[in-house]
Formats: structure tokens, C-alpha cells, sequence
């Protein structure tokens, strides 16, 4: 029937040929989902059947997105967030209650440590925390009432190897959700699943979206029961991600191997002739056997990463390694990790119990730039420490 223009522009009845095909992965931007009959509509944020309710549940650019993480993570299923903060955040609802408790790595990721002291104390939820080493000691800090152990292997910016495996053993014992945050390994550097995992996490902000220009998160679950429980908590919270952002992510992935495999080799070649400045106490990777957990590492890990720390002489003052840091070029100073980019921060007075380093540590992530160019910026900025 003859419309008028004025619904022309919103009711058109021209269409585009659908056999068009592209290796790049469509942007579906969207919040209405519409629905053939009636009959059919219904309001839910599941996607096994291969349909779509609502926008802020997932369009085929973010389910894709979502799909991909849980095939390369041998995972069951896996579930978008904004950001690797709020990944964590849906773990913790997701899997503790009020009255329950948590036991939480010492070198936990500080904003992960933040969501336990400050909003599940609110909500009468009972954090520890235990030295990231302890691997079966652990078991003795499990009561009645706990209900969640998070890893974090590396641990941040102290980079501690964790023997997981061990810990998971422990935890299933007492029917104990494992949560681990294995952004450091991309989700391909560790299995975990394999190694005993229930939730893993990743920040896809880092090596996944790979270029500092994206914010998103991931939980990837190995059980139905996980899938239910956490798709239930995403829906309730009302988490959306943007389309656009799982696009780069998406594109992100398709370097990642090739990003990967050079951040190893240089932050490794850097990492050893650190080790060998004088001034430098420590060096914290965890491929060199001067990491604590180094053994973990080496017997569970396919690789390493582009991050990792130093300690330098306890000779040395707050403000020179400022300045330290401060005459560097090509490192820049930011949080973040797993860019094309170099970061430098420092780590002063980090909190720890155990092997907190006072105001000597500085943690460092390696870019895509030219070794050699990475190595002589350290060196002229050594001056000051000399």
C-alpha cells in the first residue's frame, strides 16, 4: 500500500543482498530485537538456541566475541563485561552470599582487593587473604562457610606462580568454587581447566584487545551450574558491552599469536639483562628461576608474557627511582598492560604480608618496539641510579 515518506524513512522496503561474505566479523549495533510472531517473544539472555531477545543480552558481534573466548579456552561457556573489574565483580555475586567467605591471594589485583575490603564487607561477606605460595596449606583456611578461592598466577605486579593445580585439588575437596584471573596468560599461556579451574577471568582490555583502545572483560565457566548461576547474576546487574569494542577484540584476536610470541622473546631478553645491572636485587619474571613460584611455571605454563617486575638496592632513594623512571622515553608511564606500547609504574608500598619490597618496586611492560632501542633507554636512565 502507498506510504508516506515521512514512514519511508523509517519503514523501508528496500533490502540488501545477504550473500555478501567478508572475513571480518559484521558490527550488529542494536537494543530492540524484533520477533516474527507474538507467540514468540519472550525476555531471556540465553543463547543456546541461537536466537536473540535484547540488545543489552548480546548481538551476533558480541556472542561471537563470547563464543571464540570459551573455544580457546577450552571452557564451556563465556559470558562479556565491561571491563576486568567488573569480570571480577560477577564472580563475586555470582558465587558468594552473605555470611560466606572468600580466601584472596596476597598479590591479588589491587581493584579486586578493593571490591573485597570495601562492597562485600558492606554486604557482610568475609575476605582473607593468604600468601599466593601456600598451594596446599591453603586447606587449612577453608571453614564451613567458605565458598570461593581466587588465584591469580602470575600474581600482579609481585608475580608470584601459584601452584593452582594443587589449590583446586583442595578446593573441590570442600566443594569450593576456583576462580582464577588469567589475563596474564591471554587464556592460552594456561589451560585452566585443565589444571582444575571453575571461573576463569581475563581483562580483554590487555593482550587480547592488544592496542590500548578498548575496554572488556570476560568469564568463561566450565559447568552448566557455573553458566546458569553467572548468566543469571550478568542479567540482574544489566551488564551490556559494546559491539564495537568486541569488533576490535575480535580483531585483536587474530594477532594475538604473532603479538604474543615476540612480547615473549623481548621482555625476556630485557628481563635477563636486568638481572645482570648492578643495583637491581631481584628481577621478577616468571620464566627466570629467580621468581618465586618459578617451578610452577615451568612445569604448567606454554609461555610467558610481556610483564613482569624488578626490585632494586634497598640503597636506593623513593625520588631517584622516580627520576629513574621519570628519564625514560619510550617507556611511557601508565597503567595496563599487553599493548603494542611500553609501560613503566612503580609499585611503593604495595600491600603484603609477605615479600611487599618497601618502595623498591617497579613493574614494566614490554611493547612491540625494537629490543635494543628498549634496552638503551633503560640504559641512559640507569645514570641516575648510579
Amino acid at each position: 500500500m502507498p506510504t508516506s515518506w515521512k514512514t519511508k524513512l523509517v519503514h523501508s522496503g528496500t533490502r540488501v543482498s545477504d550473500r555478501f561474505q567478508s572475513l571480518a566479523t559484521p558490527i550488529y549495533r542494536g537494543s530492540t530485537t524484533l520477533f516474527d510472531r507474538a507467540r514468540d517473544l519472550r525476555d531471556d539472555w540465553h543463547h543456546d538456541d541461537g536466537s536473540f531477545t535484547y540488545g543489552l543480552y548480546g548481538t551476533p558481534t558480541t556472542v561471537e566475541l563470547a563464543n571464540r573466548i570459551a573455544d580457546l579456552e577450552n571452557g564451556y561457556r563465556t559470558f562479556l563485561t565491561q571491563g576486568g573489574q567488573a569480570a571480577l565483580s560477577l564472580v563475586y555475586l555470582s558465587c558468594l552470599d552473605a555470611g560466606t567467605h572468600v580466601l584472596i591471594p596476597e598479590s591479588i589485583y589491587g581493584p579486586s582487593r578493593d571490591i573485597a575490603d570495601r562492597l562485600l564487607a558492606r554486604m557482610n561477606i568475609l575476605p582473607e587473604y593468604y600468601d599466593p605460595l601456600e598451594g596446599a596449606l591453603v586447606e587449612r583456611r577453608i571453614g564451613s562457610n567458605t565458598r570461593l578461592i581466587w588465584c591469580e598466577s602470575p600474581g600482579s605486579n609481585t608475580m608470584e606462580v601459584q601452584d593452582v593445580p594443587t589449590i583446586a585439588e583442595v578446593a573441590h575437596r570442600h566443594n569450593v568454587i576456583v576462580a582464577l584471573d588469567n589475563t596474564y596468560s591471554a587464556g592460552v599461556l594456561f589451560d585452566a581447566f585443565s589444571h582444575g579451574v571453575d571461573i576463569s577471568v581475563q581483562a580483554l582490555t590487555k593482550y587480547i584487545g592488544g592496542h590500548s583502545d578498548l575496554l572488556l572483560g570476560s568469564v568463561t565457566v566450565r559447568s552448566q551450574e557455573l553458566y546458569e548461576r553467572v548468566g543469571t547474576t550478568l542479567c540482574d546487574l544489566g551488564q551490556g558491552i559494546s559491539p564495537d569494542d568486541c569488533a576490535l577484540a575480535l580483531r585483536g584476536l587474530q594477532t594475538l599469536s604473532v603479538r604474543l610470541s615476540h612480547l615473549e622473546t623481548s621482555a625476556l631478553t630485557i628481563a635477563r639483562w636486568l638481572a645482570d645491572r648492578p643495583g637491581i636485587e631481584l628481577v621478577l619474571h616468571p620464566a627466570l628461576p629467580s621468581c618465586p613460584g618459578h617451578a610452577y611455571w615451568k612445569r604448567d605454563f606454554r609461555g610467558s608474557a610481556s610483564v613482569f617486575s624488578i626490585v632494586v638496592a634497598p640503597n636506593f632513594t623513593r625520588d631517584q627511582l622516580y627520576e629513574f623512571i621519570d628519564r625514560l622515553s619510550l617507556f611511557k608511564i601508565g597503567y595496563s598492560w599487553g599493548g603494542v606500547a611500553s609501560l613503566v609504574v612503580p609499585c611503593f608500598g604495595i600491600r603484603r604480608t609477605v615479600r611487599s619490597y618497601g618502595d623498591r618496586l617497579i613493574r614494566f611492560n614490554i611493547g612491540l618496539e625494537d629490543t635494543g632501542d628498549l634496552i638503551a633507554d633503560l640504559e641512559q636512565a640507569f645514570a641516575v641510579l648510579r
